[in-house]
């Protein structure tokens, strides 16, 4: 028996179908871009390897490499997650144009997607309606591993709608913000040619320009992904909760230095609006260190922080259990 919607069983109106092949067809490019986005920073990484085993890396490439990384990386940690998402703290019209297009250079999708799936993932954390959760696949091992997969790119590759009008209104009328959005094919694409770019003209060669193409974009597409990634699968599975949520985010040591904060993710489901998510001392937080100095600056204000006693008193709550 084959089951039909509303839209496109027998009597259907004629705006329902259209929406219905609307949906479809979003639902298949969502895909194909999904699968590009996967697929071809992996291949970029494959070359790499076999570039590395001749010793084709040099000083330049290295550069490139660890650059991009930290823009981009940064640009989706302070840009997408703790402005545009979180509304951890407020800038200027040229700071907010900047974090926007490195965290769109960042290959994870357009701004307003990024803030939707995210505040859609803080409203239904490890629950029913949380597009990336690892935690709703059943037990066993055989489950936790789908569920890790789900959680890390899987959830990609099975696109739901998450409306934005509902999740991201703020953003929505934001009209330089929207600007950017739109443009987000171009800012990727710049993500990647720019490195080849100064490649080229850091070493004079084509040669130099393809393994900026190859470091500095696909390679650095590749690590920055499954960083950002792992805060979804690795840190809703693997670390230790200091601090008692609904869901089951943990801190990951390890995950904070590779996401330059963005690790300290039980921190960040306590207190999500706050630009820190190294909340001890000697949690390395690079994410926070560079907004609060943008404080300092006068490129940030209206910073939100827990104070000391909210961050004891939900500790001693933890403590409690």
């Amino acid at each position: 028996m084959i089951e039909t919607s509303p839209a496109t069983a027998p009597g259907a109106r004629p705006d329902e179908l259209q929406s219905a092949r609307l949906n479809a067809r979003a639902t298949r490019l969502a895909r194909r871009v999904a699968l590009a986005t996967v697929i071809l920073p992996f291949l970029g990484f494959l070359v790499s390897v076999a570039l590395l085993w001749q010793r084709a890396f040099g000083i330049v490439d290295l550069g490139l490499l660890v650059v991009f990384y930290v823009l981009t990386t940064m640009g989706i940690g302070i840009g997408f997650h703790r402005l545009f998402a979180h509304r951890g703290f407020q800038t200027g019209p040229r700071t907010k144009v900047i974090l926007a297009i490195l965290g769109s250079m960042a290959a994870e999708g357009p701004v307003l997607f990024w803030a939707a799936i995210h505040r859609r993932h803080h409203s239904y954390s490890d629950r029913t309606g949380d597009p990336h959760s690892p935690h709703l696949h059943g037990e066993g091992v055989w489950n936790t591993l789908r569920g890790f997969w789900h959680a890390h790119s899987g959830w990609m590759f099975r696109p739901e709608l998450t409306g934005w009008a509902y999740y991201v209104p703020d953003l929505l009328r934001d009209r330089l913000l929207f600007q950017i959005n739109r443009l987000y094919f171009l800012w990727m694409t710049l993500g990647l040619l720019l490195p080849a770019v100064l490649g080229g003209l850091l070493t004079l060669s084509w040669r130099g320009a393809l393994l900026g193409f190859l470091w500095g974009g696909l390679v650095r597409v590749f690590l920055v992904h499954h960083t950002t990634w792992s805060i979804n699968s690795i840190c809703h599975m693997y670390g230790n909760r200091p601090f008692q949520t609904r869901d089951f985010s943990a801190n990951n040591f390890w995950m904070a230095l590779l996401s330059f904060g963005e690790g300290w993710h039980n921190n960040h489901h306590a207190f999500p609006s706050s630009v820190r998510h190294g909340l001890q001392w000697w949690q390395i937080d690079m994410s926070g260190y560079v907004i609060q100095t943008m404080k300092a600056a006068g490129l940030a204000w209206n910073v939100k922080l827990p104070s000391p006693r909210m961050v004891a008193e939900a500790k001693k709550k933890n403590g409690d259990r």
